[in-house]
């Protein structure tokens, strides 16, 4: 699969970022975070969607691990979701997992259309936290569940030179939110049971591992695949990420928030 002109996550980027996350993972934590994200919640027979699936992993889990009836996984890219799909065939899971190409903009699904909508660190590239949460809103069933990590700001001022430089590092486009805005937004589209949970304290001491394993041998390893240049570019991503984590001005953070069972006319 060669890369595509002008994406975010091209053919290397997914590499690097599984090199340093596992295989199927674009984001920190693999099972054991999406199953303190899940929690209490009961997925077995469900129909879920994940908004911004990267290269399958977690969808791979949802369906082993928790037993999810059917996953419908979308992202925007053409690498990530080759991706997805060829570790989802090698693993056998077609039939359980669909993974669909769409288009930046509203959910194309009807209304009520799933059981739960996940997401896993994909939503900071959403600028409009309230059109998203509107539009997860539609196509729950009532009484469905939205459950997501995501990576957020402390505030909704502008960033401070810190954090201007981390995302600058990144090269990607973020929308970052406040947990404030996320739960303002969570409500103003109906849910009910908001709760937001900051991942700051796990993930700063787990980015300082990340950093020393790419300065030692898993970078010399990677840098075999992917080419020093790149190596060296997340090099410096967690050397100024690793600060804003540590001021808590960058905050991971599980969100979760339930439609209401009934509508009220």
């Amino acid at each position: 699969m060669e890369d595509q002109a002008g994406e975010l996550y091209h053919r290397l980027m997914v590499d690097m970022l599984q090199a340093i996350w596992g295989e199927g993972f674009l984001s920190p934590g693999g099972p054991e975070e999406m199953a303190r994200l899940i929690g209490a919640v009961d997925l077995r027979g469900r129909a879920v969607l994940d908004v911004g699936c990267g290269a399958g992993g977690f969808d791979i889990a949802l369906v082993r691990e928790h037993g999810a009836g059917f996953v419908t996984a979308i992202d925007v890219e053409d690498t990530v979701v080759g991706s997805a799909r060829a570790l989802i065939a090698r693993e056998g899971l077609e039939a359980r997992i669909g993974v669909v190409k769409v288009a930046p903009g509203p959910l194309p699904f009807l209304p009520g259309s799933f059981d739960v909508v996940f997401s896993k660190d994909s939503i900071v590239h959403i600028a409009d936290k309230h059109a998203l949460m509107a539009e997860v809103f539609r196509v729950l069933k009532p009484g469905g569940w939205f459950i997501a990590s995501d990576w957020l700001i402390s505030h909704d001022h502008a960033p401070s030179p810190e954090m201007a430089a981390y995302i600058a590092a990144e090269g990607l486009e973020f929308g970052m939110a406040s947990a404030d805005r996320y739960r303002d937004a969570m409500r103003s589209a109906g849910f009910i049971e908001v709760s937001t949970d900051s991942r700051n304290a796990w993930y700063r001491e787990v980015a300082k591992l990340e950093l020393e394993r790419l300065r030692g041998p898993l970078g010399v390893a990677t840098a075999r695949v992917v080419g020093q240049a790149l190596v060296d570019q997340n090099i410096l991503i967690w050397s100024r990420m690793i600060p804003v984590l540590e001021s808590g001005e960058h905050c991971p953070t599980h969100l979760r928030a339930r439609r209401p069972p009934t509508t009220t006319l």
